[in-house]
C-alpha cells in the first residue's frame, strides 16, 4: 500500500527471490508495470505455483493491456489446466477489446490444452508432460468456436486451424475451406491444408489440387504432404505428381518422395520406379538421391529394392555416402554442428573466422577451400586427409629413413612436417616410399550420424565461406 512505486517494486523483487506466494497481492496493484513484474515472478524461471490461480483470475481484468502480462496469464492457465482455468481462457479469447496477437495466443493455448508442449510458452523452460482428457476439453471448447471462425487476422486464423486439427473437431470443415479459399497469406493456407488433411476432409482432393497450383512454393509443399490422405488410384496419383517431378523445386520433390514413402506401394511403385530409372540415367536431381533411397527401403518392395541395388557401382565408402553430398538443410546442419550431443563438433572446431582453434582446424571458411566431396571424406573418413597443423604423418623414404611429424603443408612436389628439429622438415614426394597418416582423433561421422544428418552437415560446412 505504499505510495512509492520503487518501494513496491522492491517488495515484488524480494518476494520473487523468496518464492513467496504472498507476492500475488501485487497483482492488485494500480501500476501495470508492477503487475507485469509480479506476473514474471509467478510464471518465469522456477515459478511460484501457489500463486498461479491469482494470475489466472487476471484474465478477467479489463484495466490492463500489457502483452507480456497477459501472455503469462494465458500460459499459467494452460499450466494449471483445470476447468475454471479453461473457462477463464475461453472467456478471455472472446473479449472484443484484446489485440489480435493476444487473441491468437489464447486460441493457440486452447488448441494445445489436451497435450501442451513440455516447454513453457513464454520462457522456454522445461515444464514436464501434461496429458488431459481430449473429449472433455473438446466438449468445453467446441460451443465457443464460432466466435473465432470469422476472424480476418492471419495469426488468429492459423491458431483456430491448428486448434480444430489438434482437437479433431471436424464440424467446422466448411469454415476451414472458406479460410483457405479467401486468404492470400501462405501461412494461413498451409495451416488450413494441414488441418483439413488431419481431419480427413472428404473434399481434400480439390484443396490439394488448388494448393498445388499456388504460386508460393511453401503452399505447394504443404499440399504435397497431404497427398497421402487422398483416396486415389495409381494412375490419378501419377498424373498429379508428374508435373512436380518434371518442374517442381527441389524441396517440393523431396517432400513428394517422403510422402510417397508413407503411401501404399500399390499406388507408388510406378512413380518410384520411374525415379529410379531417372537416377540410373543420371537425370535425377542429385539432391534427391538420399530421399529416394530411403523411400524405396521404407516400402520393402523387393522389385524396387532390386532395381535400386542394380545401380550400385561399387562397395566403397564413397558409393555409400555420395547421396549425402547435396540436398541438405543449412539450418539443420548448423544445429547439428553446434548442438548435436553425439557428434560434439564444437568441442574441437569453430566456424567463427576470428576464433583460435587448437584441437581441430577452424572451419569458418572451409567451404571456399574444399569441395563437397572432400568435406564428405573429412567427415566419413577423417584419417584419410589431414588438415595442416593438426595431423601426424609417418614417412618411410626410399633409402629406408623414417620421419614422423605434424603435417604443416603439402603440395604436388613436397610435404613439410614439424618434427623435433628446430626447422620444419621438407621432403620431396619423389623420395617417399610409404606414407601413413596416423588415425585422427575425430570419430568417423558415418558411424554416429545418419546419412541425412551428414547431408545437412555437408550443406552447412560447404556454405562456410
Amino acid at each position: 500500500g505504499n505510495k512509492s512505486k520503487s518501494l513496491r517494486l522492491a517488495a515484488v523483487l524480494v518476494l520473487r527471490r523468496l518464492k513467496s506466494d504472498k507476492i500475488q497481492v501485487f497483482l492488485q496493484d494500480e501500476d501495470e508495470f508492477i503487475v507485469e513484474e509480479t506476473a514474471r515472478a509467478i510464471n518465469d524461471d522456477t515459478s511460484i505455483p501457489n500463486a498461479f490461480p491469482a494470475l489466472v483470475k487476471l484474465l478477467g481484468n479489463d484495466k490492463f493491456t500489457s502483452e507480456p502480462l497477459f501472455r503469462r496469464a494465458i500460459n499459467v492457465a494452460l499450466r494449471v489446466g483445470d476447468k475454471p482455468s479453461l473457462d477463464a481462457l475461453i472467456n478471455y479469447a472472446k473479449k472484443e477489446k484484446i489485440t489480435d496477437e493476444l487473441r491468437a495466443e489464447a486460441i493457440a493455448a486452447l488448441g494445445t490444452w489436451a497435450d501442451p508442449s513440455v516447454l513453457d510458452r513464454v520462457d522456454g523452460r522445461y515444464r514436464g508432460i501434461f496429458l488431459r482428457d481430449v473429449s472433455s476439453v473438446k466438449s468445453t471448447i467446441e460451443p465457443h468456436l464460432s466466435a473465432f471462425l470469422n476472424a480476418e487476422n492471419p495469426e488468429t486464423q492459423i491458431a483456430i486451424s491448428q486448434l480444430l486439427s489438434n482437437l479433431k473437431i471436424d464440424s467446422f470443415n466448411d469454415k476451414l475451406v472458406n479460410i483457405f479459399e479467401n486468404t492470400k497469406d501462405p501461412k494461413v493456407k498451409i495451416a488450413a491444408i494441414e488441418a483439413l488433411s488431419n481431419l480427413n476432409y472428404s473434399g481434400l482432393d480439390k484443396i490439394v489440387q488448388s494448393g498445388l497450383q499456388n504460386e508460393k512454393s511453401e503452399v505447394r509443399v504443404a499440399s504435397i504432404g497431404a497427398l497421402s490422405k487422398l483416396n486415389i488410384d495409381e494412375n490419378s496419383l501419377n498424373e498429379i505428381v508428374k508435373p512436380i517431378v518434371e518442374k517442381g523445386l527441389i524441396r517440393e520433390k523431396q517432400r513428394l518422395i517422403n510422402t510417397l514413402a508413407n503411401m501404399p506401394i500399390s499406388k507408388t511403385e510406378k512413380v518410384l520406379g520411374s525415379m529410379i530409372d531417372l537416377m540410373a540415367a543420371e537425370k535425377l536431381d542429385k539432391e534427391l538421391l538420399l530421399d529416394l533411397g530411403e523411400a524405396v527401403k521404407k516400402t520393402n518392395s523387393e522389385i524396387l529394392l532390386a532395381k535400386l541395388n542394380a545401380n550400385k557401382k561399387s562397395d566403397d565408402w564413397f558409393e555409400e555416402f555420395k547421396v549425402a553430398l547435396f540436398g541438405g538443410d543449412f539450418r539443420e546442419g548448423r544445429n547439428i554442428f553446434n548442438n548435436n550431443s553425439t557428434a560434439q563438433c564444437v568441442r574441437c572446431h569453430t566456424t567463427n573466422p576470428g576464433a583460435a582453434s587448437t584441437v581441430g582446424p577452424n572451419l569458418g571458411k572451409i567451404g571456399s577451400k574444399l569441395t563437397r566431396e572432400v568435406i564428405l571424406e573429412a567427415l566419413v573418413k577423417p584419417s584419410n586427409r589431414l588438415s595442416p597443423g593438426f595431423g601426424q604423418v609417418s614417412l618411410t623414404l626410399k633409402d629406408g629413413q623414417e620421419i614422423t611429424g605434424t603435417l604443416m603443408s603439402e603440395n604436388e612436389h613436397e610435404i613439410v612436417l614439424a618434427t623435433s628439429d628446430a626447422e620444419p622438415t621438407k621432403v620431396a614426394l619423389s623420395r617417399i616410399a610409404k606414407r601413413e597418416n596416423m588415425p585422427s582423433s575425430m570419430p568417423p561421422m558415418g558411424d554416429i550420424l545418419s546419412k541425412r544428418e551428414i547431408r545437412d552437415l555437408v550443406e552447412y560446412l560447404a556454405g562456410m565461406r
